[in-house]
């Protein structure tokens, strides 16, 4: 028997006689002639029947095989510059052919167009599609990436509570459960003020997993279940935390250009784009940014636009805020000294501008805004006592996170990379759903 290959592992065997096995994507019969476009799970590849090279019930059955059907194919590789596929430019000439299962007639993701609501309802068949397909494998090699760029630089994996009893920022984006006869307890947020902790037994640390928010926002940007990971350094101040930012984003964009050429290119991305990704990012404080954003609602001619840029000192940035921003670089870039009242309790104040915080941003270019956000950390247990009451957080909940101030403090920081977020903008789309597998929203939980 032929041995059993990876499509996208194709271009070793051109010459040789394979065997794949995978579904029909789409068939086109054309007289003696019927074009497979299969997918394995790794791929797509062109598969060619030809009349007179098969018996004549096996290539009666591939006429008329059904979109879906799980089958084997066995054939020999070719190099065909034309050969549609991901990665495309190999087809496999059919010498056998073997139906696992015949699928019904009605695919309800036909090859047409369809809506998002329909392909929504319809996402576990929806990620069979090149594009869909395309984006959650780049998703996973940016996974990786993390995992590879923070496991080789020293930070040890912490896995961090998914119910906790307090928050990490407002409690009015938080989902709330009862929790025996404890009382209410929330989703978590983040896993930040644990690994806080963490980094006094362990100096470098992340966690990586879901996270929710109980936000009822509707934008392209928003889910309400998604990943994030997020590293916490100890003796690492503000200048440094943007250092590493950098040096990791750069990382993954780098990993991806590697590993996901293909479908990259079926999605249409410029990776010119890119390519450019690489330190150092430029960096501009929340004062310049305000400045930039005056000089970009003068110059607009948009009644509608110059009403969205509108920002008064001591707000937070908004979408279109960060989309206008981030057209002006073809990097990202670091927005930092954010207004302490617009950032959670335990910023480290700016020196001589306590109405600032060491906190940070960094925003995708090409518009895509906001795709980490960190800070330095009060360090100072009675600064941090006085943070929580100015924003009237319960001081019995957060006893323990000021008492790892009391007990070998030193300067930290970290940082939170959305992963659906940075998905988003390496694949150069438009919608945060369609970069996890089954996204959660206000109006959805189904599949």
């Amino acid at each position: 028997m032929s041995q059993v290959i990876r499509v996208e592992n194709i271009a070793q065997y051109v010459g040789q006689e394979v065997t794949v096995q995978g579904w029909v994507y789409n068939r086109t019969h054309k007289g003696k002639l019927v074009f497979l476009l299969v997918r394995d799970g790794y791929g797509f590849v062109q598969c060619v029947a030809f009349k007179n090279d098969l018996p004549a019930e096996t290539f009666q059955t591939i006429v008329h095989i059904p979109q879906e059907s799980s089958i084997t194919i066995t054939g020999v590789v070719r190099a065909d510059e034309r050969a549609p596929g991901i990665p495309g430019g190999y087809e496999i000439g059919i010498t056998g052919f073997e139906v696992v299962q015949a699928a019904e007639e009605d695919y309800p993701i036909a090859l047409k167009e369809h809506g998002v609501d329909f392909l929504l309802d319809n996402r576990h068949f929806w990620i069979r599609v090149p594009s869909q397909w395309a984006i959650l494998r780049i998703r996973a090699t940016i996974i990786s990436a993390i995992r590879e760029w923070l496991d080789d630089h020293g930070y040890i994996n912490m896995d961090t509570p998914i119910l906790t009893p307090s928050a990490g920022e407002d409690t009015t984006t938080l989902f709330e459960t009862e929790y025996f006869d404890e009382g209410k307890v929330y989703l978590d947020q983040t896993g930040q003020l644990y690994n806080e902790a963490n980094i006094f037994a362990f100096k470098k640390v992340y966690c990586f997993g879901p996270t929710f928010r109980a936000e009822k926002s509707k934008t392209r940007r928003h889910l309400t279940e998604f990943w994030m990971v997020e590293p916490e350094i100890a003796f690492c101040d503000l200048d440094q935390l943007m250092e590493i930012e950098e040096q990791f984003v750069s990382h993954i964009v780098r990993r991806v250009l590697e590993r996901r050429q293909p479908e990259l290119r079926a999605l249409g991305r410029d990776v010119s784009a890119l390519e450019k990704i690489v330190p150092p990012f430029p960096r501009i404080s929340y004062d310049q940014a305000l400045e930039m954003l005056a000089e970009i609602r003068e110059q607009t001619t948009d009644p509608q636009q110059k009403q969205l840029l509108e920002i008064e000192w001591g707000s937070d940035f908004g979408a279109p805020h960060e989309t206008a921003l981030t057209q002006r670089f073809d990097k990202p870039v670091f927005v930092y000294g954010y207004p302490s009242a617009a950032k959670a309790f335990y910023m480290e104040p700016w020196p001589g501008r306590p109405e600032v915080c060491k906190s940070v941003d960094l925003l995708a270019p090409e518009g895509y805004g906001e795709i980490i956000g960190g800070s330095e950390r009060i360090s100072d247990p009675a600064l941090l006592l006085r943070r929580l009451h100015e924003q009237n957080q319960p001081e019995e909940a957060y006893r323990w996170y000021i008492d790892l101030r009391r007990y070998g403090s030193v300067p930290h920081s970290g940082f939170g990379l959305g992963v659906e977020r940075t998905v988003t903008w390496i694949c150069g789309i438009t919608h945060i759903r369609e970069t996890i597998p089954y996204p959660r929203t206000i109006k959805r939980v189904y599949p």
